[in-house]
């Protein structure tokens, strides 16, 4: 439950952003104030320094997955994933910047088991069911990172900018371990501003749900087709987005999540047979 006496600020600046929880869509952050998962004084509005909109390869934290699905000018797989991410009206409040840097949904997190992710010493999918979780990099901690959209950009080789620097987003995210727990490189006070998206000679993105709309990705599959070279990247299927290196046979699913690997080789496909034909 929302605290009542929550304080809302909207700073002039990025540099005048004060300790709080930022907030911009809010697509992610309401649910786990809501559910206890996020605890907070001060809610730092920031939606109005975000860049937003697509200026050639350039795309703005901002930007809505709205406004991202309805362009024609952004790669195929990243329009795709982002209309096959959650429902219209999410789509049009939930910001790219914001959906990167979603929580996973794993149901021992949510419900605030004391698992490795709140700081605990058992990763309880691994013990308990699973089936929604991780077949990849799963050994400390099973949960699988559900978004769509940073699976296809992770396929796209897109460049992350905040307002420290700039990364691949391939080294945007981090598999938890012992030493350190965090799912992102991302410091107190660091902002994602900017995505920068190399053009694709094609690109598609597939998933597969326990529902025929708006659900989060079992399994998703991004395929990236780009001279000579060809990238896949799924969701669903590790801590953080995965990019696959080699093949599905280097997985390790739980006994639960098995099927996951026979969805991925048959999305896989699929996605590879699409671009091959673009």
């Amino acid at each position: 439950m929302i605290a009542t006496g929550l304080r809302l600020v909207r700073p002039d600046s990025l540099d005048a952003v004060p300790d709080g929880v930022l907030i911009a869509g809010g697509t992610e952050v309401v649910p786990q104030l809501e559910d206890g998962l996020l605890e907070a004084e001060t809610l730092v509005d920031i939606s109005a320094l975000l860049p937003r909109g697509i200026v050639g390869s350039r795309i703005g934290a901002g930007t809505t997955l709205a406004e991202l699905e309805a362009s024609d000018t952004v790669p195929a797989a990243l329009r795709q994933a982002c209309s096959l991410a959650a429902s219209p009206q999410l789509r049009a409040m939930g910001t790219v910047g914001g959906n990167l840097l979603q929580s996973t949904r794993c149901w021992y997190w949510r419900l605030r088991y004391p698992c490795r992710l709140h700081g605990g010493e058992t990763c309880h999918a691994r013990e308990g069911r699973h089936r929604e979780h991780a077949i990849f990099a799963n050994d400390f901690c099973a949960s699988a990172h559900p978004s769509d959209v940073a699976a296809a950009l992770l396929a796209l080789g897109a460049t992350v900018r905040t307002n420290r620097r700039e990364l691949p987003i391939a080294e945007l995210y981090r598999v938890p371990g012992e030493d350190d727990r965090r799912l992102t490189v991302l410091e107190p006070g660091e902002v994602l501003l900017e995505l920068e998206v190399p053009p694709a000679d094609a690109s598609a993105y597939l998933k597969e749900t326990d529902r025929k709309r708006f659900g989060f990705p079992l399994v998703g599959v991004a395929a990236v087709r780009r001279g000579g070279t060809t990238i896949v990247a799924l969701a669903g299927v590790a801590p953080v987005p995965w990019l696959l290196e080699g093949t599905l046979d280097a997985s390790t699913p739980l006994p639960e999540s098995e099927y996951k690997v026979t969805v991925a080789r048959a999305l896989t496909s699929r996605a590879l047979a699409t671009i091959e034909g673009a």
